[in-house]
């Protein structure tokens, strides 16, 4: 039966690796983040941030979503390769609705989303039946609650913007609250924490390559915005500030937290409660972050100084924020501590202090963009030195205080 070829065959450890298929697979992502952090320069209000936010909240979906079946199943048998590249073909068709989503293209970007959200869970619920029962009905239910979203979505496409913005924020409730609920469906129950068996290494490494895509854009932004620029002292200060500053974004995710997060996941006995929480919920904000960040170094780049508008300071400091706040949860669910890291409690505080600094006391654009960096090398140099045991090498005093602190 060609059914019960159709999933990987782990190693001794549990490890499920990932393919060849699977990068080629985060290619379209790579664009859908371009496409975000594009439509929210071109927008930056409020509103431009709320129609963002929500669909980032839906490009993500649609990506987790398919890391957890690619989990399971056998990127490499010709079958489910199949199955991942028309996923493909329809995530790039969201991509490309996602400038206009809440205007003409809106109906393209409701249909690529419900089709690869269903169409997935169906695959899963056809390859499982007669040979995992137990997941077959795990992906039975999770298509009762796709199709249980389904008519908002559809009701959002064929409204008016101001109505589809409703009409699709309930919607993701929808979607959103799934998981949390285990996913109860008439006749079906709800799923249990044994029911994901998952590879805690492989959701690790996965969602580490997708703040890798998310961190790219930032760097290319940076490169091609001054390329365009003349190259004087102020511009080449603003592009090392920008590009340092995708550096300790990149420190604070792996220097401790994405590789104790994989050790903790993988030794873990439930993996899939545990990677629920803190792959597939709280790195929304770590990738929301990042693309706001992008968008901020790119208005620094073109106007390192003069005055502070507010966009400009609510994406500087928003960014770093929300990268900040998101690497907090993940630290926290994968630590086992009873509070977060206290060196990224103190980083979000001086950033809002940064913030409120620069707006009051008229600093220049690049006098916050190199502000910001320093808060986020202080908050990583914190946290390295308590991880690391450094401060105890250096500074004993310091070493204890630094380390009860980070619990």
């Amino acid at each position: 039966m060609i059914r019960d070829k159709l999933f990987r065959t782990r190693d001794a450890h549990g490890h499920a690796p990932v393919t060849n298929l699977e990068l080629f697979f985060d290619l379209v992502f790579v664009f859908a983040i371009t496409q975000l952090s594009h439509g929210l320069l071109e927008h930056l209000s409020w509103l431009g941030a709320l129609q963002t936010l929500m669909l980032l909240f839906a490009v993500w979906w649609v990506w987790i979503y398919t890391t957890w079946v690619a989990n399971w199943v056998d990127p490499d048998h010709p079958n489910v390769r199949l199955m991942l590249i028309l996923l493909m073909l329809a995530g790039l068709v969201l991509s490309s609705a996602i400038p206009y989503a809440f205007g003409k293209t809106g109906w393209l970007f409701a249909a690529a989303y419900c089709s690869m959200q269903t169409a997935r869970s169906l695959y899963v619920v056809w390859a499982s039946w007669g040979v995992h029962d137990g997941r077959a009905r795990n992906f039975m239910r999770i298509t009762f609650w796709s199709l249980l979203s389904l008519p908002l979505w559809i009701a959002g496409a064929l409204a008016d913007p101001a109505a589809r913005m409703l009409f699709w924020a309930g919607a993701l409730l929808v979607d959103y609250a799934g998981p949390l609920l285990f996913f109860p469906a008439p006749g079906l129950g709800r799923s249990k924490g044994s029911d994901w068996d998952i590879s805690g290494a492989h959701m690790a490494e996965r969602c580490a390559l997708f703040v890798i895509i998310s961190l790219g854009e930032g760097v290319l932004i940076t490169g091609a915005t001054f390329a365009k620029l003349p190259q004087d002292g102020l511009h080449w200060l603003a592009f090392a500030t920008c590009f340092l500053g995708s550096a300790a974004l990149w420190w604070l995710y792996f220097d401790s937290g994405a590789k104790r997060g994989s050790e903790v996941i993988e030794a873990s006995d439930q993996a899939g409660v545990l990677a629920r929480r803190a792959y597939t919920y709280w790195h929304i904000p770590i990738v929301a972050g990042l693309v706001v960040s992008a968008v901020a170094d790119e208005m620094l780049l073109m106007h390192p100084y003069g005055h502070i508008e507010f966009p400009f300071l609510a994406v500087s400091i928003g960014g770093s924020l929300l990268f900040l706040i998101g690497n907090m949860g993940f630290k926290h669910a994968t630590a086992g501590r009873r509070l977060p890291p206290f060196s990224h409690i103190i980083g979000c505080i001086l950033l809002i202090a940064v913030g409120a600094a620069a707006w009051f006391l008229h600093w220049q654009p690049i006098a916050l963009g190199i502000a910001v960096f320093a808060v986020l090398v202080f908050t990583a140099l914190w946290e390295w030195g308590s991880y690391h045991g450094g401060w105890r090498r250096w500074a004993p005093w310091l070493g204890r205080f630094g380390d009860a602190a980070e619990g």
